[in-house]
């Protein structure tokens, strides 16, 4: 039976999906490919790197970023495919592990949130990185399900932690009803039990309530969750507080409840149009030996770093401003896509 890791085992790299003008991020690309230089420092650090470029001009860019950043020649790979936009977490591959621990890559389609976005490029990343042997020889196996990686967290023994209406979503999966959702789910990905929330919406948010904005496992029992800021609005503290009552109620497979550790919230953050942006510190990226934490330039950011580092004993906490992602409305581990140790990528 397949089974799909936590995002804290051992990695082998982390996928990024490098941005360029045909992105939504032409009018700040020089600011936030800054940012992207910086997290791509911290993981070349510590594991393989694997950077898709849109064509191979997009690429000797792309190097040159890389070793601006002081990313050494040869630390990361550099593999060609068109892309729509750059949310790698929601485009790229999730890989499962087999009993015998081999590595299997599961290509979930993607249709840009309900149909919200262009993307019939970045559905096909996944399979352009397999054919042309990124993906280190795992086998390919499709599925017909709509699931982005944003919208599910695992504690890595089948239990998987998903808000409904996200994958119920008509404009997503029109014709699957929960039951045929959570037998594709146990079929591709091994899990057992899906720990379903209903409750939980941050203001800005357009993915329909991803889980790794909200809530996520920092052990086999143990979840962190967000919290609402004083200033944020009414619907957002009332959606915040229910989604912690449906933590509550969650229980572990032995039946105990989970321990609740919760993540303060920056002040509201407004783009130029006044439209709030979804800043969440749940939004950070575990690697080998780290934790990467999105900030906000806010008094927040240091409790968050904290919580987190009392959440994962032994790792270094790497804050990461990530202010000028989330004026596109995601964060740090929007833009990140982990593969594990079994999956080669050199």
């Amino acid at each position: 039976m397949p089974r799909l890791p936590a995002e804290w085992e051992q990695q082998a790299a982390v996928l990024l999906t490098w941005p360029h003008p045909g992105t939504d991020w032409a009018a700040q690309l020089p600011a936030v490919e800054a940012v992207y230089r910086r997290i791509a420092a911290h993981i070349a650090a510590r594991q393989g790197l694997l950077v898709v470029c849109r064509d191979p001009s997009h690429r000797d860019r792309v190097r040159a970023q890389l070793a601006s950043a002081g990313v050494a020649p040869g630390a990361a790979a550099l593999a060609i495919a068109p892309s729509d936009d750059t949310w790698a977490r929601d485009h790229g591959p999730i890989t499962v592990l087999d009993d015998a621990g081999a590595a299997r890559v599961v290509d979930f389609r993607f249709n840009g949130w309900g149909g919200k976005y262009p993307s019939a490029q970045d559905d096909l990343i996944t399979a352009r990185l397999h054919a042309d042997g990124w993906l280190g020889g795992a086998r390919l196996v499709p599925s017909p399900l709509v699931l982005e990686g944003g919208a599910i967290d695992t504690d890595g023994d089948g239990g998987l932690l998903v808000v409904r209406r996200t994958l119920l979503d008509p404009h997503r999966n029109p014709g699957w009803d929960q039951q045929g959702i959570e037998q594709e789910l146990a079929r591709q990905l091994g899990i057992r039990r899906c720990l379903w929330l209903d409750q939980g919406q941050l203001e800005g948010d357009d993915t329909d309530g991803h889980i790794d904005t909200l809530a996520r496992f920092c052990g086999p029992d143990t979840i962190c969750h967000i919290t609402a800021h004083p200033a944020a609005s009414d619907a957002e503290r009332r959606s915040l507080a229910a989604m912690l009552d449906e933590l509550r109620a969650l229980r572990r497979a032995d039946g105990m409840p989970y321990r609740l550790i919760a993540l303060p919230a920056p002040r509201p953050i407004s783009g130029a149009d006044g439209a709030a942006q979804p800043a969440s510190y749940a939004n950070f990226l575990i690697i080998n030996g780290a934790v990467l934490m999105p900030t906000y330039d806010d008094s927040a950011d240091t409790i968050a770093a904290e919580r987190l580092a009392a959440a994962f004993p032994g790792r270094s906490i790497l804050p990461v401003n990530c202010r000028e992602l989330i004026r596109q409305g995601g964060s740090l581990h929007c833009i990140t896509m982990q593969l594990p140790a079994a999956i080669r990528t050199d």
